[in-house]
């Protein structure tokens, strides 16, 4: 009966966690100057809050075969969204897309 509870709850953190971290890539997407910096906000806080949110439905899958393939769609995101995000600043780069200027205080 507790263990129910614990898996429930670690569910919940997981799914909870994923929603925040695409959240906050979505917000990146919207907010930021550049390609660069908005690849870097898909690429990242989308790839870790779709990771959390496969994990968490692998926690709770009625059946192994449920968590296999999450786990699975989880390796193929993992493993293609560097590549995909690497291609995007190559394809920026090369029509010479420059990076925002950074407007606020200056280190020196």
């Amino acid at each position: 009966m507790i263990v129910e509870y614990v898996f429930a709850g670690l569910v919940c953190l997981f799914l909870v966690g994923g929603a925040v971290f695409s959240l906050l890539a979505a917000v990146g997407l919207l907010r930021f100057p550049d390609v660069y910096s908005r690849m870097h906000a898909a690429s990242k806080a989308g790839t870790v809050g779709s990771g959390l949110i496969l994990i968490g439905f692998a926690v709770q899958a009625p059946d192994f075969g449920s968590a296999a393939r999450a786990l699975a769609a989880l390796l193929f995101l993992v493993t293609t969204a560097p590549v995909a995000a690497h291609i995007l600043a190559r394809a920026a780069s090369q029509v010479r897309d420059p990076p925002a200027k950074f407007i606020g205080k200056q280190s020196r």
